[in-house]
């Protein structure tokens, strides 16, 4: 884990705004600006997608990321890198110190698979993103199809020596954060996870903050 805090003061941000428990978020961020994401009650896992705000097809490449750094799990120092290539954004602050880029998305087709056939109707991920997705106005049209592998803040997905994933309780706190800095104009799309069924937000989805500063 690598801990590094950030000098950025809250009350100097130009866009601050709170996400609730199963709720969605979209916004476009500008080169060079800041986007800290806060875990307001500790132990919320936070769905998140990055996409070229010019290009909707560049988006967030997990396996890319990875090979890129040399580790499947994301904290100081990480550059997140696009499909095509491209550093969407560098993460420059992390007091939770390691998030999951492996574990995907909640939905309602594996809610029910994973769980029971009668969890199926329960709110997932997949569905917080698409809906915002289609509400998008700030450039060309997203369907389903632009869901992408995402990554999960604060998450905790152990790996297992022989290479299964593990939904555990999570590493994080009450007032834990991680900022990234946008190396290009970007897309964030975010789900502030409902699931209920597994320890990930503690069986108890709580509200996020984020907040964004300036270049």
């Amino acid at each position: 884990m690598s801990l590094v805090p950030s000098s950025l003061a809250p009350q100097l941000a130009k866009y601050s705004a709170e996400i609730p428990a199963g709720g969605a978020w979209i916004h476009e961020i500008r080169k060079g600006e800041i986007l800290r994401i806060v875990d307001l009650h500790g132990n919320q896992a936070v769905d998140t997608l990055f996409y070229d705000a010019h290009d909707y097809s560049d988006r967030y490449s997990a396996q890319d990321t990875i090979r890129a750094q040399g580790n499947i799990y994301l904290t100081a120092g990480t550059r997140l890198m696009s499909s095509q290539g491209s550093v969407l954004l560098t993460i420059v602050a992390d007091t939770c110190g390691r998030h999951d880029t492996l574990g995907g998305a909640c939905a309602n087709e594996s809610n029910m698979v994973r769980y029971d056939i009668a969890k199926r109707h329960m709110h997932a991920c997949r569905s917080s993103f698409l809906k915002a997705v289609l509400s998008w106005e700030g450039g060309a049209r997203m369907d389903k199809r632009d869901i992408a592998n995402n990554i999960n803040f604060f998450m905790n997905v152990p790996v297992t020596p022989d290479g299964t994933l593990t939904f555990e309780d999570g590493i994080s706190e009450p007032g834990k954060y991680v900022e990234l800095r946008a190396e290009m104009d970007v897309l964030a799309l975010i789900s502030n996870c409902p699931q209920l069924n597994n320890p990930c937000n503690a069986y108890n989805p709580t509200p996020v903050q984020v907040l964004i500063w300036e270049s």
